[in-house]
């Protein structure tokens, strides 16, 4: 009976995951980035479309304050010099309300947005949601957007750590290559 309850359990898991893939189709390099309108953690709403001209680094994380996420919310927070200087905006996104944002960026002095989305639309549609049913949350996945809306850099299950670097390195790469 046992074996019969874990395999049931399996099958279930292997039939929802590959359900939530087949509608939701991966994105491609190349791609346009899908747009979005969210608010962010000062209560105003912003789209992808407000950044074209940009370079763009949105970052999608499972939830505010916690290890992982404020550790890669302080990485983007210390380079974000850097990152300003090659053209880029960090923008990142979550399930977490507007308050919530408020108070993570205030706490550790997060000066780039932070956007909630609360309906988990955007996530889904950058295939950055995990829903185990009731529980929904971002997958930590980056995605680096160039100035003309395409999508040149996807960073799957990245790095709380290392992200920000790899993002530093590869938009300097892009950057030279389109000189």
């Amino acid at each position: 009976m046992e074996w019969f309850i874990i395999c049931s359990i399996i099958i279930l898991a292997a039939l929802f995951y590959s359900n939530n893939r087949a509608r939701n189709p991966k994105l491609k390099i190349g791609q346009v980035a899908p747009n979005f309108k969210l608010p962010d953690q000062n209560g105003q709403t912003n789209q992808l479309a407000d950044f074209i001209g940009k370079w763009v680094v949105l970052y999608f994380y499972p939830k505010d304050d916690t290890p992982g996420c404020t550790k890669q919310a302080c990485n983007f927070r210390d380079d974000l010099g850097q990152l300003t200087t090659l053209g880029a905006e960090v923008i990142g996104i979550s399930l977490d309300d507007t308050n919530s944002h408020a108070n993570f960026a205030k706490k550790y002095q997060l000066h780039f947005k932070l956007l909630s989305d609360d309906n988990a639309r955007t996530a889904k549609s950058y295939n950055s949601l995990i829903s185990l049913g009731v529980v929904k949350f971002a997958r930590r996945n980056t995605f680096l957007i160039n100035p003309q809306g395409k999508i040149v850099k996807i960073y799957l299950s990245a790095s709380a750590s290392g992200n920000t670097a790899e993002v530093v390195t590869d938009l300097k790469k892009y950057q030279d290559q389109a000189i």
